[in-house]
C-alpha cells in the first residue's frame, strides 16, 4: 500500500504508486495450466470474495469473482495443488492482460499471483 509520509491531504509528493493486492477467498474452479505460443507457461484459477453486507444490497450475499493467474515455477506449482472451495490467501498485483484475437485485440484483468497461501 502506499505509505503517507505526513497526515493530512496526500499530493503527488507523499504517495508513492503502488499495485499490491492481498486477497483472501475461496478456489471456485481448478486450476490450469497453459503454454502460451511464446512458450511461458501460466497457471489461471478463479477465487470468490464475499463482501460485507450494506443497507443498499440488502439481504442478498454479495461476492466478486476474480481471475488469478500464476506465472513463477513456484506459484504455479503452489495453484496445482489447490482444490474446489479451498481457503486462500492471495498477494499479488493487478494486471491487465493484451493479447490478439481473431476479431482483433484483446484484453482482460486478473491478478497476478507473487505468493499463494492455502489457509
Amino acid at each position: 500500500m502506499g505509505k503517507l509520509i505526513k497526515s493530512g491531504k496526500a499530493n503527488s509528493t507523499t504517495r508513492k504508486p503502488t499495485n499490491e493486492v492481498y486477497l483472501l477467498g475461496r478456489v471456485s474452479s481448478l486450476a490450469k495450466e497453459r503454454e502460451l505460443p511464446s512458450g511461458d507457461k501460466v497457471v489461471e484459477f478463479r477465487l470468490v470474495i464475499g463482501r460485507e453486507k450494506s443497507v443498499k444490497e440488502g439481504s442478498k450475499k454479495q461476492v466478486d469473482t476474480l481471475d488469478i493467474a500464476a506465472w513463477s515455477s513456484v506459484s504455479r506449482k503452489r495453484a496445482l495443488t489447490l482444490k474446489v472451495d479451498d481457503w486462500v490467501e492471495i498477494d499479488g498485483a493487478v494486471r491487465r492482460r493484451f493479447w490478439q484475437a481473431p476479431t482483433g485485440l484483446a484484453s482482460r484483468w486478473q491478478v497476478e499471483a507473487t505468493g499463494i497461501k492455502k489457509i
